[in-house]
């Protein structure tokens, strides 16, 4: 496997450019006379259409002008600060509030707020409904008066009796307010829908649709981190992990279970006795999905040299080095026809977002199939990138 380095880049909005076009004639230019109440009629619908389209510019990124008159603001301040106090927004602690302007424009897809009550009402919500987790991967500033935040946040909604996890990813563009200071504005876009305008009905399909049942068991699972959800799939980064494999036949079969079960069921040189964790690996290392393993991971408090030797010569522990992996997660039961189906999807998804895939993938089945009804069994179909940039 393939470890693979986040790099961060900079980026900054490109400033409005004004261009004049002439179009060359070798000829005289004729010259039209237009009546003058048509020519103040089109002066006014133009600007109106220039007016408009420069507020909803100013609403999709920071709403404030990025270039008023000299300012003592210290971005690079306010850059430390959001790192240190960002991490607080859903513990006990909370954000400092004197950070902000008392009227400060918060705009998601789905939320509106024009104070910081509001705002600060909005994360009360939050944690009285579901147990979010904020986790910040990188602050920057992308021009005079605004950062940019890019975070993931995953809430399990405690109101249900499934209790099913919703995650977002995404950017926060902050606003700073030149004369005070202070942040005035804060506008999310997530990464998994395109029109992030409040208010989006794309915004509240996306809520919805990841309020259907899925039914993990509570047992031990590889560490990964969500780096970014798109509609499509998960940019997840895993780190190491320690599996015991055989051979296998085809994604979606059971050829060698029983070997690599049997290990942590005992049968090894110490006859030791390893706790069950979940998913069930099979993958795929040819570009034909033909030749093929079958996984079982070990509890991440294990170390390679000091486990038990197989009994079988046809089964052997591998380290996972972990990494960057893609994700299409699906229910129901999954036979070889819809795990191809779901891989071919998932890699053009990628291809299409000019990410570069490697060969092969992995199914991941957490459920015990005769004890787990199909529409909320949780498949995952992984494929390993070679590179992520998360800007």
């Amino acid at each position: 496997m393939a470890n693979t380095q986040l790099s961060h880049h900079n980026f900054r909005p490109i400033p409005a450019v004004h261009v004049t076009s002439h179009r060359l004639s070798p000829t005289k230019p004729t010259t039209t006379r237009l009546p003058l109440q048509y020519i103040k009629n089109k002066s006014s619908t133009l600007k109106l259409k220039a007016n408009q389209k420069h507020i909803k510019w100013a609403i999709g990124l920071s709403l404030v002008d990025q270039s008023p008159p000299k300012s003592t603001v210290d971005a690079e301040r306010l850059v430390g600060f959001l790192y240190d106090d960002l991490p607080h927004l859903f513990d006990d602690q909370g954000i400092d509030r004197t950070a902000y302007d008392e009227v400060v424009k918060f705009r998601d897809p789905i939320t509106k707020h024009d104070s910081i009550s509001g705002y600060l009402f909005n994360i009360t919500l939050l944690k009285t409904l579901f147990r979010p987790e904020f986790q910040l991967h990188w602050v920057k500033q992308t021009g005079p008066y605004e950062i940019t935040t890019r975070w993931t946040m995953i809430m399990k909604f405690i109101l249900l009796p499934w209790n099913p996890e919703l995650v977002f990813t995404g950017t926060s563009i902050m606003g700073i307010n030149p004369e005070t200071g202070k942040f005035c504005s804060h506008v999310d876009f997530w990464d998994s829908i395109k029109k992030n305008d409040y208010f989006s009905l794309e915004g509240l399909l996306d809520v919805l649709k990841q309020l259907r049942i899925y039914k993990t068991p509570d047992l031990e699972s590889p560490k990964y981190q969500i780096l970014k959800r798109t509609a499509n799939y998960e940019v997840r980064k895993y780190t190491p992990f320690i599996v015991v494999e055989a051979n296998g036949d085809k994604l979606a079969g059971s050829t060698g279970f029983n070997d690599v079960t049997g290990y942590i069921f005992g049968k090894n040189s110490r006859s030791e006795k390893i706790p069950m964790t979940t998913p069930i690996f099979t993958q795929a290392f040819d570009a034909e999905l033909s030749k093929v393993s079958i996984q079982v991971v070990l509890p991440l408090e294990k170390d390679i040299s000091s486990l038990p030797d197989p009994n079988q010569e046809t089964i052997s522990l591998r380290k996972v080095e972990g990494g960057i992996v893609a994700v299409l997660k699906f229910s129901g039961r999954a036979t070889e026809d819809i795990v191809r189906e779901k891989e071919k999807a998932l890699r053009s998804s990628l291809i299409n977002d000019g990410l570069k895939p490697m060969t092969g993938c992995l199914f991941a089945r957490y459920n015990d199939p005769g004890q787990t009804w199909s529409f909320v069994m949780r498949n995952e179909v992984l494929i390993w990138l070679q590179e992520f940039c998360l800007d």
